[in-house]
């Protein structure tokens, strides 16, 4: 009976050789050959320095994906001659770490050190990433860690106070252009695109040189009788999502880019990071909270309607569900980015917090308390309180603060939108408190 799982030709020759993927056959062999990453890996770089300074440390690569991390290890074990073993924390255990560590101590002894390069460093766990620190101390290894994620949240103390963090950034359109002329000059042929098709293309990989070669490679597959356009490109390729975590590093660079654009009253750029959080997959809920939230934060009492008309889009998205309940979020947006701006109210709020944690324990003074008790009474309860209504203007100007209490200014009303109505009745009242007596 026939082997349905033997792949070899049926004339007995051996199976071909299995074609490498690009993005591994065009891998820099060289420092020098590394794109996008110069600020890290020139002469004043941090990486740079080191190599020529002859003293790496252990680091943390961290930046997007397909940018180089796992290429700048291995150039960087090349270049001080140390071996390069790779393991990725999604696959590895404490078992495994323990042979790992074994072999790099053995291979220490017979003369040459050991670079150990982590992918996903991230995803150990506090325990997994202890287990590293004697090894490092000692010598063991030099660990050089790759993580998409903000070191400082992900990573604990001690291995972050033992490792240098390397910030790569995401390639350029430039960059992404040398890369493809680079892959153009393996495959020996140009790709059959016009001009702007290839700009696209490259657009596609979103700052990604590993998409970008593997878009690359299914486009030079094509069989066209000459180049082929930005619409029919699109066509053929399915677009790649953009990159977005919803419990990531990403998700609160949007949403602070989103905050910061409504606070800046950037109407066009608060739109923008909506649209790329909704593009990306984001809960229009979370986006109607936290818009409420800009709306008493940032706008505060220079606009009172501002927090109404948050709630009312955030009503209006639960009737009309997606896709035009966005719409509503989106006129939210522009309108808090237009208004009158004044934080006054929220620092005024972190102020009485704390000032309450620092006097917390006085007490009213008595003439602000109530007294149901005749001996509530005779101790003074009530006493001397001015019932405003029957005051001038209705205020009386009495203090409402603890007895002794250096009376504090918390609210400082700005120049602005309807806070400046509100500065101006402020201002009477401290007047008329100081001609009163209060």
């Amino acid at each position: 009976m026939p082997d349905l799982f033997d792949t070899s030709p049926p004339d007995g020759s051996p199976p071909p050789t299995p074609v490498r993927p690009l993005a591994d056959r065009i891998r820099p062999a060289r420092m020098g050959d590394v794109i996008g990453q110069d600020r890290v890996l020139g002469p004043d770089g941090p990486l740079g320095s080191m190599l020529a300074g002859g003293s790496l440390s252990s680091l943390i690569l961290w930046g997007p994906p397909g940018v180089g991390k796992t290429t700048i290890a291995r150039l960087l074990a090349d270049e001080t001659d140390l071996a390069f073993v790779q393991i990725s924390a999604i696959f590895t255990g404490v078992p495994d770490l323990r042979k790992v560590f074994d072999s790099a101590r053995l291979r220490r002894q017979q003369g040459r050190g050991t670079l150990l390069f982590v992918d996903e460093i991230h995803r150990f766990n506090k325990a997994q990433q202890d287990s590293f620190l004697p090894h490092m101390e000692d010598g063991t290894i030099l660990l050089v860690g790759a993580t998409t994620e903000n070191p400082s949240f992900e990573l604990n103390a001690a291995l972050m106070s033992r490792a240098q963090v390397i910030v790569l950034e995401r390639l350029s359109l430039a960059d992404l252009e040398r890369l493809a002329q680079r892959a153009e000059k393996e495959l020996g042929r140009k790709l059959p695109l016009t001009a702007p098709a290839r700009e696209a293309l490259l657009e596609m990989a979103d700052g990604d040189g590993r998409a970008a070669l593997n878009l690359i490679e299914q486009v030079a597959a094509w069989k066209t009788d000459g180049p082929v356009d930005q619409q029919a490109m699109a066509q053929r390729l399915m677009r790649r999502a953009a990159k977005y975590d919803k419990s990531g590093d990403e998700h609160f660079n949007l949403i602070s880019a989103l905050h910061k654009s409504v606070r800046g009253s950037d109407p066009d750029a608060a739109l923008y990071w909506f649209g790329r959080m909704l593009e990306g997959g984001e809960d229009p809920r979370y986006l109607a909270r936290r818009i409420a939230r800009m709306a008493i934060e940032d706008i505060g009492l220079a606009d009172p309607a501002a927090a109404r008309h948050c709630l009312d889009a955030w009503a209006m998205y639960e009737r009309l569900g997606s896709p035009e309940g966005e719409l509503a979020l989106a006129q939210a947006v522009i309108y808090l980015a237009l208004a009158p701006k004044s934080n006054a109210g929220y620092v005024a709020y972190k102020a009485a917090r704390a000032e309450a944690r620092r006097t917390g324990s006085l007490m009213p003074p008595a003439h602000i308390l109530n007294a149901p008790t005749k001996m509530m009474k005779e101790q003074g309860y009530g006493a001397g309180y001015a019932y405003d209504h029957d005051a001038e203007d209705a205020f009386s100007g009495q203090s409402y603060f603890p007895d002794g209490m250096k009376r504090p200014v918390l609210y400082t009303p700005v120049e602005r939108g309807f806070e400046r109505e509100l500065k101006k009745r402020l201002d009477w009242f401290v007047s008329q408190r100081l001609k009163r007596g209060g």
